[in-house]
């Protein structure tokens, strides 16, 4: 499994409309993550900064995320949503995210640390 963090930044003016959005978010773009192996996927506020969280199960995350890329549906849903935000200026070559790398995790305890 990889787990991936990524930031960007809430344009304020579009604020209400991206929160909005993400009360109910589409089923057919929740049913495209899936499809792409993607779960666990969190976004969370502070200020006007987002912060997304991961995590993929597949085995060919290029080629899953380029499916994702290709879904209608999702391609509908970037329109609306990436309008609300605002790339950070060293996002490298992502889309509009920019991905965080891991320097630490705390996993599952082992099983003699269990009670």
């Amino acid at each position: 499994m990889k787990r991936l963090a990524q930031t960007i930044r809430l344009r304020p003016e579009h604020r209400e409309e991206y929160l909005r959005l993400h009360s109910a978010v589409w089923p057919g773009v929740e049913a495209a993550l899936h499809r792409a192996n993607i779960h666990n996927f969190s976004i969370f506020l502070h200020g006007d900064v987002l912060f997304g969280y991961l995590e993929y199960t597949g085995e060919d995350f290029e080629a899953d995320i380029a499916i994702l890329e290709a879904d209608p549906e999702t391609q509908e849903w970037w329109k609306l949503t990436d309008p609300c935000q605002e790339p950070w200026p060293d996002r490298g070559d992502s889309r509009q995210w920019t991905e965080l790398t891991e320097i630490w995790h705390l996993g599952p305890p082992a099983e003699a640390d269990r009670p």
